[in-house]
């Protein structure tokens, strides 16, 4: 059995002073580079399909609880019961991934995922469909997620090995933001000609393509992860892994705040549609798009980059919250559509850049745990802040909802840098010229080198 080797050592903590920005070099071989992997080919193919049918879901999902009740506040409940899984059980789900064959467990969540698509259709369809019935779905589709969602992320490394880990990510995500350009539109036109329920049918259908792909991989040219027998203590393991790492310890932070205020659009999105824009299911499919367009385009942009530094995540997580905050006050339904497009370019730079540094920087026997913990705070805190914004979407209106999504998303990027620099021995420099090889922003050590420093480093 093969084993990916990993960037860093699993056994002794990684220093205080590589927080400050590690560079997780990958290899050169353009944008599309890991679509060389046939394994990766065939997974890529699924997706496209199954990830189209997944937002047109999401879409018909939110809409119909819209029209079910009216009430922005109900499309956050169902996000939070879609997510409620995640939080109680995440790390668990890292524990399952660490212990089976990934591609194992992938065919068997994509088939239970299938089967929850195609029962909610037939509800919808016939015409029996409560919101307390969506309520369940949501959160049984959940329960699955806690397990599907690590392993998918781990088994990414599985197929395209560490070098191309950095390329990979950046291509599903163009994958997955290719879907939302497509699912949402069709979804828009599939609920005002016949309504919600063929979405969530078609849905159903696309799960077949993943599983097709899975099943059609070739197993010899994986690089499987060692597969950790039951033990006890494993959850803790993981947790004392992270913990003590801090290249891994930060990123995660942030990423959970960002996960549970920052990345709230449905419940944002539906309500700029149905109470400020006062614009039908067409348009707010468009909103949709229009994000997607951006993310798109970060995420090629994205691939096209070799290394994965914090000092992007950190910039990435400020400039995301930065600008939420300005989007808020886009007066009109064209310009807020065009400011989202901004929205999603900078989310999925920091969401890419997140991912890939914390894969590289975990040891292959770890890396279901680790990216357990990584889904949980991403969208385990969902079911936390969807209704919160909900409410404050309700209340105060989806513009004062957007705007504190995005100063807290900024804060925390601001906090997360600081105790970086810190803990690194470092300070914050700015520039106001900056010029060949000089940056606006950089870090530098608080301190000049010692003559004794500089003749060991020499």
């Amino acid at each position: 059995m093969r084993t990916a080797a990993a960037p860093t050592a699993a056994a002794a903590p990684a220093p205080a002073a590589q927080a400050a920005a590690p560079a997780l070099e990958g290899p050169a071989g353009g944008m599309f580079s890991s679509l060389r992997v046939r394994n990766y080919r065939y997974f890529f193919a699924g997706q496209v399909v199954s990830n189209t049918g997944t937002w047109m879901q999401r879409i018909a999902q939110d809409w119909l609880v819209l029209s079910l009740t009216g009430s922005p506040f109900a499309v956050g409940i169902t996000t939070a019961m879609q997510f409620l899984p995640m939080l109680l059980l995440g790390l668990f789900g890292g524990v399952v991934a660490d212990r089976y064959p990934k591609r194992r467990l992938l065919v068997l969540t994509q088939a239970v995922m299938g089967l929850l698509a195609a029962g909610l259709a037939v509800l919808t369809l016939a015409g029996v469909v409560t919101v307390y019935h969506v309520y369940a779905f949501a959160f049984l589709l959940g329960l699955v997620t806690v397990v599907d969602n690590p392993t998918r992320q781990a088994f990414v490394t599985e197929m395209v090995g560490p070098g191309a880990l950095r390329n990979a990510v950046s291509l599903n995500a163009a994958n997955f933001q290719t879907a939302r350009l497509v699912g949402p539109a069709v979804a828009g036109l599939l609920i005002a000609a016949v309504g919600s329920g063929w979405a969530f049918g078609i849905n159903a259908l696309s799960f077949a393509a993943v599983i097709g792909g899975l099943l059609a991989m070739r197993g010899s040219e994986l690089h499987p992860s060692p597969v950790r027998p039951r033990e006890k203590g494993q959850l803790r393991e993981g947790l004392r892994y992270v913990r003590e790492r801090p290249e891994l310890i930060w990123p995660i932070v942030l990423v959970g705040f960002i996960g549970t205020f920052g990345f709230n659009f449905p419940t944002l999105l539906s309500g700029f549609a149905y109470d400020v824009f006062h614009v039908g299911p067409g348009q707010y499919g468009l909103l949709n798009t229009a994000m997607a367009v951006g993310s798109l385009a970060g995420a090629l942009l994205a691939a096209r980059r070799r290394s994965s530094r914090l000092r992007m995540l950190v910039m990435a997580a400020l400039g995301f919250g930065v600008l939420e905050a300005v989007t808020a006050f886009a007066p009109g339904f064209w310009l807020f559509a065009a400011m989202l497009t901004l929205v999603g370019m900078v989310g999925l730079t920091f969401n890419t850049t997140a991912n890939a540094s914390v894969q590289l920087a975990t040891d292959p026997a770890m890396r279901g745990r680790v990216m357990g913990l990584f889904m949980l705070v991403f969208m385990g805190g969902t079911p936390i802040g969807s209704p919160i914004v909900g409410w404050v979407t309700e209340h105060f209106g989806p513009r004062v909802g957007l705007l504190a999504c995005g100063l807290v998303s900024a804060a925390a990027a601001g906090v997360v840098a600081l105790v970086l620099v810190r803990s690194s021995g470092l300070r914050i420099r700015v520039d106001l010229r900056p010029g060949r090889g000089r940056r606006l922003v950089s870090f530098v050590p608080r301190r000049p080198a010692t003559r004794e420093e500089l003749v060991t480093a020499c």
